[in-house]
């Protein structure tokens, strides 16, 4: 399985909302190919949505994140896969940096939440 694709299922399994891909494959000088952002309403479920995450992706490729951080405040956790970079926010915190706005001339896929 893609690994966008693991890490997606992933969020949705613990119903983090407003998912998108952020393809930057053609931006020059890019850190890395995707950014996958989303929320989640807590510190309980951002920290949840990221260990997921890492569980999802290991059962399915045996793939391990280089790094991870964020997860004492679980306000902004970042998970490091390489080619793809994982932000899990917090509402407030997602507005307040907007890597959306940041990362625009990435081609922009919405994920629609899971009922």
């Amino acid at each position: 399985m893609e690994l966008n694709q693991a890490i997606i299922e992933a969020i949705q399994n613990v119903k983090g909302k407003r998912i998108i891909n952020i393809d930057l494959s053609k931006i020059e000088n890019a850190i890395c190919s995707n950014f996958i952002i989303c929320e989640g309403g807590s510190n309980t479920q951002v920290s949840a949505i990221a260990d997921e995450v890492e569980k999802h992706v290991k059962n399915l490729s045996h793939i391990k994140p280089i790094g991870k951080d964020g997860q004492d405040e679980a306000e902004w956790i970042v998970i490091d896969y390489g080619s793809v970079m994982v932000h899990i926010f917090q509402r407030p915190i997602r507005e307040y940096y907007n890597l959306e706005g940041l990362w625009a001339d990435g081609i922009i896929h919405e994920i629609a939440d899971v009922a």
